[in-house]
Formats: C-alpha cells, sequence, structure tokens
C-alpha cells in the first residue's frame, strides 16, 4: 500500500465520529478526572494524583529536555510505577494512551490540504506536514524510557502486564499500537545478534532456557545438558541491551533420518549422534520468551540464520525440517467430530462403527473412543480417521485464508511444507491433551521456499504427496 492511500484510510480512524456511542460507559476519561476534585468508586488515582502523574510524564516527554535528562526523569518514574498498584498502573497507561495522543486540530488542518494536493507537485510537502501532523507525543514520552539502562526492559514489562487488559479496555489501544510499532523498530533483526547457547554458557542464561522453554518442558539439569551436548545446537536472538536473556530460541536435533517422535530426542541416557554422518537437522522447539513483543515476529529469520550456520559448519546436511507439535487439533475435533464424520463414505463409516462396537457412530463415540487413541494398532479405522481429521485441520481448516493451528501458519508462512504426520510422537500427558500424541513434520525444501511462501500468500497450502492421501 503506497503512502498516500495508507494516510487517507488511517487518518479517519483518528477524528471524532459524531454520534458515536462510548465504549467504556460510566467510565470517566482522564480527560474529565483531571478536571474534577473528586474521585469516583473505581478510580485508582485520585484527580490530584493523577494531575501529578501526568505532570510527571509530561515532564519526561518534554522536547525542552535533552534526552539524557528525559531518560532520568523516566527512570525516576519507572521508580514510582514499580511501587503501584495494579489499579494505578491502569491509571498511568490511560494517561499515557489518552494525553499523550496526536492533535487532532493539527492533523484536521494538515488533512485537508494533503487531499486537495494530490496528483500535484504539492503532494510530497503536504504528505510530510501531515505526517507531522500525526506524529504523537506518546513516541517520544516511550522513546525517553528507553534511554535509561533498564529502560527497555521496563516498557517489556509494561507492555506484557498491559495486553491482558485490551479485551476489556479499548483506551488502551493506542498505547499497544504505539508499543508495538517502536519493538518492531528496536527489536528489527538487522539489531539482533544470533548466538550459539551451549553447556559453557553463563548459567544464568542456561537458567533463561530452562524458565522459557514452550514447547517440551525442561525437566532439570540433566534435561537440558542433553539438549546442549555437543550433538545438539541452540541458537537465540539476542538485543544488545538485553545480552544475557535470549528473545527467542530454537534447539536442534543433528540427525541421519527424519524424526517420528520426540522422546528419542529427549531421552537423556540416549547415544550422542555421529555429526559426520548427521544429513538432517531438526527444529524441535522453537520459544519465544518475551511476552511484551506479541505481534513482533523474528521466528522467520532466526530459522534462516540458523540453516545458513549449520550449512556453514555441516557440509553434509541437506534436510532441514520440524518436529512440531499441533496444540489446537483436540479441541478443535472436539467442536467438529460431528462434521468430520459427515465427510465419510457409507461404506468406511460402517466399518468405523463397527471398530467401536456400535450400530452408528455419533461424534460422542468417536471422541470417547479417542481418549485410548494411544492403544490403536495401525491397522485401526478410528486412527485412520483421527490422523485425516488432523491433516483437514493443517491443510483445510483455515480463518482468512491461513490455518487455524498457529504452529502450521507460522511454518507455512515462512515457506515450510507439511511433510508428515507422526502418530504417537509425543506420548506425553501434554501431548496426547493438545493432539492424541500425534506430531507434524514440517519441511523447509531450500529449493521452494519462495515458491511455497507464495503459495501461502494465496491461501494455498502446500502439502506432500503423504498429507495429501490423507485427505477425505
Amino acid at each position: 500500500m503506497n503512502p498516500p492511500t495508507w494516510l487517507a484510510r488511517n487518518v479517519s480512524k483518528l477524528l471524532p465520529t459524531a454520534g458515536k456511542a462510548s465504549t467504556v460507559g460510566a467510565l470517566r476519561c482522564t480527560q474529565e478526572r483531571l478536571a474534577t476534585t473528586l474521585s469516583r468508586k473505581g478510580e485508582a488515582l485520585s484527580p490530584r494524583q493523577l494531575r501529578r502523574v501526568l505532570a510527571d510524564l509530561q515532564g519526561v516527554a518534554d522536547s525542552q529536555v535533552s534526552e539524557v535528562e528525559g531518560g532520568q526523569r523516566a527512570m525516576d518514574f519507572s521508580r514510582w510505577y514499580e511501587a503501584a498498584t495494579s489499579a494505578q498502573r491502569c491509571d498511568c497507561w490511560l494517561l499515557m494512551s489518552e494525553q499523550f495522543a496526536p492533535d487532532l486540530q493539527k492533523i484536521q488542518a494538515a488533512r485537508e490540504p494533503y487531499e486537495a494536493a494530490q496528483n500535484t507537485p504539492d503532494a510530497g510537502p503536504a504528505e510530510i506536514r501531515l505526517r507531522q501532523a500525526l506524529a504523537s507525543p506518546r513516541t517520544r514520552l516511550l522513546q525517553r524510557f528507553a534511554v535509561f539502562p533498564q529502560g527497555l526492559r521496563f516498557l517489556l514489562d509494561l507492555r506484557a502486564q498491559l495486553l491482558p487488559h485490551l479485551k476489556t479496555e479499548k483506551r488502551l489501544l493506542a498505547l499497544d499500537s504505539e508499543l508495538e510499532s517502536l519493538f518492531s523498530t528496536w527489536f528489527d533483526v538487522a539489531f539482533l545478534e544470533l548466538r550459539r547457547i551451549n553447556w559453557d554458557s553463563p548459567a544464568s542464561l542456561i537458567e533463561k532456557l530452562i524458565q522459557y522453554e514452550a514447547v517440551h518442558d525442561i525437566r532439570g539439569w540433566n534435561d537440558v545438558k542433553n539438549r546442549l551436548d555437543p550433538d545438539r545446537r541452540c541458537y537465540g536472538f539476542f538485543h544488545p541491551q538485553l545480552p544475557n536473556e535470549p528473545l527467542i530460541f530454537v534447539e536442534v536435533a543433528l540427525l541421519d533420518d527424519l524424526p517420528q517422535a520426540i522422546s528419542p530426542l529427549l531421552d537423556e541416557a540416549a547415544a550422542a549422534a555421529d555429526l559426520a554422518k548427521a544429513t538432517t537437522a531438526i527444529f524441535y522447539s522453537i520459544s519465544n520468551t518475551q511476552t511484551g513483543l506479541r505481534g513482533v515476529s523474528f521466528g522467520d529469520s532466526l530459522i534462516k540464520r540458523v540453516v545458513e550456520t549449520l550449512k556453514t559448519e555441516f557440509a553434509r546436511l541437506k534436510t532441514f525440517a520440524t518436529l512440531s507439535p499441533m496444540p489446537g487439533f483436540r479441541a478443535w475435533l472436539g467442536k467438529n467430530a460431528s462434521s468430520m464424520l459427515d465427510k465419510l463414505n457409507a461404506k468406511t463409516r460402517v466399518a468405523l462403527a463397527r471398530s467401536l462396537g456400535v450400530e452408528t457412530v455419533t461424534a460422542a463415540d468417536l471422541l470417547a473412543a479417542a481418549e485410548q487413541a494411544l492403544a490403536l494398532d495401525t491397522k485401526s479405522p478410528l486412527r485412520r480417521f483421527l490422523m485425516q481429521c488432523a491433516a483437514h485441520y493443517l491443510s483445510r481448516e483455515l480463518a482468512g485464508g491461513k490455518p487455524v493451528d498457529p504452529v502450521t501458519r507460522f511454518h507455512l508462512s515462512n515457506g515450510a511444507r507439511i511433510e508428515r504426520l507422526n502418530w504417537g510422537g509425543d506420548l506425553s500427558a501434554k501431548g496426547f491433551k493438545q493432539s492424541y500424541g500425534m506430531m507434524v513434520n514440517y519441511l523447509y525444501d531450500l529449493k521452494r521456499l519462495d515458491k511455497y511462501r507464495a503459495q501461502f500468500s494465496k491461501s494455498k497450502i502446500a502439502v506432500s504427496s503423504a498429507m495429501a492421501d490423507l485427505e477425505f
């Protein structure tokens, strides 16, 4: 989208709409509260306290003071914030969101000349004036917080605390959007360092892996040591202002074949793989560590950088793939079992009913029998049906043209394809709860990444022939 189109479309969102009902009911905006002397029930800060906090924030954002002084004021304010209650922090967020918005009068004054100047020599200067009018004082305020040594950590924590309130408090959306926009710039992959994490890394860093591992819980030091052994690789992205904390990390197993299950990779007693024979790099866990960076994506860049690094170190590597969970499959099937049964032809449905010991199979019968999924043999009609449902869930169940499964969506948007379903891939309680124990291999075919990525942008899902054979 070109700049004029973007500006024309988005400026209207900042302007007041006549007759539009308030979405906050009886709650007073901060402007009303600042003009009064008495608090209302449910308001954490009194009007007097609110005015004092606003004055402190305005002091931080003051354009007449240097960046150093502004950063010092931000650090002083952060001490008050850290001691504040959750409700008081919410009042602080409301002030940041409502009292540091762009000046509507300036926007209105710049918008009309901008629209009139289209397709004329004055279009460029008019766009500049509109951009300047759209600039938010909130940007400078947040930038000042990033100046002091722990400021970036402070802002990440602030957004992590803010996110759970967005569904119920729409007035905070502007602040959240501004933070996400700034983080997208500050945490651009061009500014991040790819670093290998191994057993010789500082203990405090290894503890971070244990703390943030989101796919396969680390059970202790022996477990994490197994994942950092010489036949493994673990890489993370680091930011200069957070040098000892990975923003995201990936765990890699170097093997001679595509794995079907996670347990051999997590087996602490298993013999180390022969790196001289390694032809396959398996990404078996990717974990984001910062809730405050939600919406800022650099996982695809991490995988690309790791692939490049591994190819340099191990010339024999030809296959790059994942062994991934299906976190939403079981919950999805619980809601869609009936419609999946409707996809079966009469003969297959009769065979499935017979295997379950019922005359006519229902969704309830199916879900009850699936509780014993791990005991099913390879010829079981129920096992076949569950795998068909999983294949449909991964490649055909879309929302907005994209897979509903978040892991599928992530890997396919990076140019991978759905390669193989693995029955009994994860026998843990978590694996059974998520997907009846099934796992997926996503293949990164380096020669077809651009092709598959282009197909994905058009809602065409790349699957292997084995996956296509599982479709209804």
